[in-house]
């Protein structure tokens, strides 16, 4: 174990040596690297905040479930009972037709002076459920099977917004993912390339190693030592824009866009989750990088 640790902090100190002594090979790689993390870690916040976002909107879909006007209250709890037995409902709430009067005329003095003087049986309120469900996908069906019980008039979830907003959601979602995927397979094709240059400017020091009898690996393992050196160095610059850019715009919007429905993740501890994320995709990627590389290229 002790043996491996000197091996590896050896090998960390020699690519840091080798990349400060081919310094403008090694710029060309890191700046590659910096680049496309940059627009990774971009695609990486819009992902996770686009998932934040459709995570609002599940908590605040509400079904709507109206009671035929005739209902007693002996009636109202058949239906809060049958309302329960149905799978993926979460909460059940009722709310009777005085308490959405005195709402309606709390909001509107118009309202205030129609409602006041109606009788309950002139009132054209109804008494309804207010219903969330546990999966938000399923909810077709749920809806489907509410209707289906005796003395439910009608019920409203304001279903065109709901499912256009989280099929727009998930496309942009799916994109976002699709585009981290490609930018990591392009950055390590130009890893590849730019590394390859790289090894190419040091084949007679390789050659010198092969003469004196080292292995496949003890070959390979500098060059993807000094890869992941470089994808660390590479990462600096998109963590720092990833924690003091996201906090600006963060604090910039007060942690809304547009509306309180749309709201961002809070930077504390999500920004450096993220780094985390960059810093890893860059090690890893540089060191792919050079063991294609070497392996590739040079055939050892």
């Amino acid at each position: 174990m002790m043996k491996l640790i000197r091996m590896l902090s050896r090998g960390i100190r020699d690519a840091f040596k080798s990349v400060f002594r081919n310094f403008s090979l090694s710029i060309a790689s890191v700046s590659c690297i910096s680049i496309t993390l940059v627009v990774i870690a971009v695609s990486i916040i819009a992902s996770w905040n686009i998932n934040n976002f459709t995570d609002t909107i599940k908590k605040d879909v509400t079904i709507i479930a109206f009671i035929d006007s005739k209902a007693t209250d002996l009636d109202l709890e058949q239906v809060d009972a049958q309302l329960r037995k149905i799978d993926n409902i979460e909460s059940i709430t009722l709310k009777t037709k005085q308490q959405e009067k005195e709402e309606m005329m709390k909001e509107d003095e118009v309202l205030k002076e129609i409602l006041g003087d109606m009788d309950e049986d002139e009132s054209p309120l109804k008494d309804s459920f207010l219903i969330k469900v546990t999966k938000l996908e399923d909810i077709k069906d749920t809806v489907a099977k509410i209707k289906k019980i005796d003395l439910v008039h009608t019920v409203n979830y304001g279903e065109s917004m709901v499912e256009k907003m989280l099929s727009a959601f998930k496309v942009v979602r799916n994109i976002t993912i699709i585009i981290v995927v490609a930018l990591v397979l392009v950055n390590v094709f130009l890893i590849v390339n730019t590394i390859k240059l790289t090894i190419f400017s040091r084949k007679r020091e390789i050659s010198i190693m092969r003469l004196v009898g080292a292995s496949n690996l003890s070959i390979k393992y500098p060059f993807v030592i000094e890869g992941m050196v470089i994808g660390m160095i590479g990462s600096i610059v998109p963590i720092l824009i990833t924690i003091y850019g996201y906090t600006y715009l963060y604090n910039s919007f007060d942690g809304e866009i547009f509306s309180s429905l749309i709201k961002l993740i809070d930077p504390q501890p999500f920004v450096f989750w993220v780094s985390l994320i960059i810093l890893g995709i860059g090690m890893l990627v540089g060191m792919l990088g050079s063991g294609r590389a070497v392996r590739k290229y040079l055939k050892v």
